[in-house]
């Protein structure tokens, strides 16, 4: 439940940062007190839905992509599934993917 919590306020975070909008005036435009912006952002507390609802429409996303937080987990775990995929994946993707790695390694 706590990595839950704090995943979910780091994705939050990330996508606020990708849309250059600073935490204060987040919680401003969703209609919450700076220092909850603050307790959601370090997982130390769950947005209602009604909130999550208003995150995305401030941060122009979705519920899906807001929840996406498999790229939070353990490294090593990362690993393993890119592993996996790779092993799994047919000749032209292995190719693509080695590609688009090469680029931004």
């Amino acid at each position: 439940m706590e990595s839950t919590k704090r995943y979910l306020g780091i994705r939050i975070q990330e996508l606020r940062k990708r849309k250059r909008i600073k935490q204060a005036d987040l919680a401003e435009i969703i209609g919450i007190d700076s220092k909850h912006m603050s307790k959601l952002e370090c997982g130390r507390s769950y947005p209602s839905f009604d909130l999550l609802d208003k995150i995305c429409l401030a941060l122009d996303t979705t519920p899906s992509v807001l929840l996406d937080t498999d790229h939070l987990c353990e490294v090593n775990l990362l690993r393993e599934n890119i592993s996996k995929m790779l092993k799994d994946a047919a000749e032209e993707k292995v190719r693509l993917a080695y590609k688009i790695l090469k680029e931004i390694l």
